[in-house]
């Protein structure tokens, strides 16, 4: 039933006097406990600009589960503190599954008494779709925000989400006729990141803002935004940079950490000497602003790259896993897909063919100082190359937009609220 309009019939014989009800959704309805699972700092902002969008409908809603400090801003009741799943990598996980089996039991049963309305896990697959699994067979409404990478890791995994996720949310336009196929309800809603950058970038501003001179070639770093990521990759990165300083005259490096965990492991890498023209500039976040500010971007393979290209920076992409889930993903073969990088994955699926890579990668061994500095010379030697990668990022951004009006969150909480008023 739509928001806003009754499943009751008017009963004109009701005395003059006597109370009607309110027009709307059953009360549980328009009032009703919303659980959320958000699992990194992504799923976190994911999970403030839902409920955001959520109150507009459902002023008096209660939002419960585990999220992070921009959730709990927004009103957000966490149980569990959202470092509990900030793993990465099958080893990573593997070294914590006791702890995390214990409390995916105390969370499934804290839901269970809870009876929300609706249970929304916000990426995290690993975690959530158990958690969603066992709910929904409890009789709970479940949604999944963020299709895993179906395209990537074998595409049959779509069923086996549909069996834990009522509806399935996806980012991007090419996802929701995977689902299809295999009979799960998938809605595209946007990509919230596309709200966050316009088409034509501003260099300038971002430049201004970070103090920066205008006429001076600037390269952005970032190894990760997890502790551990920075720790293996970190030094790689710097080493990278330094080399591709001594060859870019009045090279500018900016570094900005994604929290205080990694500003302080990537301050002990740097030293703390004086800071000057030369040193790398470290930044508490602002990551976008270093991308936009940027000429290229030496960068972590993740959500980062696809910050990079709608900042429509160009970029080189580099990542180490531990070597023990590395070798698991190689013996299982579980990759399904020669690119890792998003803009690359995003160019072949979007129709954009198989051309010149857009963003290079380097991966596992590749993975050097000597490899990174190579590729992002390359890019700061090659400023036609530069140009025609920003026209197919433009493109790229313009099909994650998609045909929608408004934010993704108001399209992801509309999906929701079908959910929660649809009859049983």
């Amino acid at each position: 039933m739509a928001s806003g309009e009754s499943d009751k019939p008017v009963d004109n014989t009701t005395p003059s006097d006597a109370v009607v009800p309110a027009a709307g959704p059953p009360l549980a309805a328009r009032n009703p406990t919303i659980a959320l699972i958000a699992g990194e700092d992504s799923g976190d902002q994911l999970g403030a600009d839902l409920i955001a969008a959520l109150r507009k409908r459902y002023p008096d809603a209660r939002f419960v589960g585990i999220g992070g400090a921009r959730m709990q801003a927004q009103g957000f009741d966490s149980w569990y503190d959202i470092r509990e799943l900030s793993l990465f990598g099958l080893a990573e996980v593997v070294s914590h599954l006791p702890r995390l089996l214990s409390l995916r039991k105390a969370l499934v049963a804290r839901l269970l008494a809870a009876k929300p309305a609706v249970v929304v896990g916000i990426d995290a697959p690993d975690f959530n779709l158990g958690v969603e699994r066992r709910l929904r067979e409890a009789g709970l409404r479940t949604v999944h925000y963020v299709s895993p990478s179906v395209w990537a890791w074998r595409e049959n995994r779509a069923a086996k989400i549909g069996r834990s996720a009522d509806r399935v949310l996806c980012l991007f336009p090419m996802e929701p006729a995977i689902y299809a196929r295999h009979g799960v309800d998938a809605r595209f809603v946007g990509h919230p990141l596309a709200d966050r950058f316009a088409l034509v970038s501003d260099r300038i501003g971002a430049r201004d803002f970070l103090q920066l001179p205008q006429n001076v070639p600037v390269l952005a770093l970032l190894p990760g935004s997890r502790a551990s990521e920075v720790a293996r990759l970190g030094r790689i990165f710097l080493d990278a940079s330094r080399k591709v300083a001594a060859e870019v005259p009045g090279l500018r490096i900016v570094v900005p950490a994604a929290n205080a965990r990694v500003h302080a492991t990537l301050k002990s890498m740097l030293g703390d000497g004086s800071a000057s023209d030369d040193k790398p500039m470290l930044l508490d976040g602002h990551a976008h602003e270093a991308m936009l500010a940027a000429d290229v971007v030496m960068l972590a393979s993740g959500t980062a790259t696809l910050e990079a290209m709608l900042a429509k920076r160009p970029m080189v992409v580099g990542y180490r896993v531990s070597p023990l889930s590395y070798r698991i993903a190689r013996a299982m073969n579980m990759l399904k897909t020669d690119v890792y990088a998003l803009p690359n994955i995003l160019a072949r699926a979007c129709g954009l063919g198989d051309q010149a890579i857009l963003a290079p990668e380097l991966m596992q061994d590749d993975c050097t100082p000597d490899k990174l500095a190579l590729a992002t010379l390359e890019l700061f030697r090659d400023s036609r190359r530069r140009g025609e990668i920003v026209a197919a990022f433009e493109q790229l951004h313009r099909i994650l937009r998609g045909e929608l009006e408004g934010e993704a969150g108001d399209h992801a909480a509309a999906a929701i609220a079908d959910l929660i008023e649809r009859p049983r």
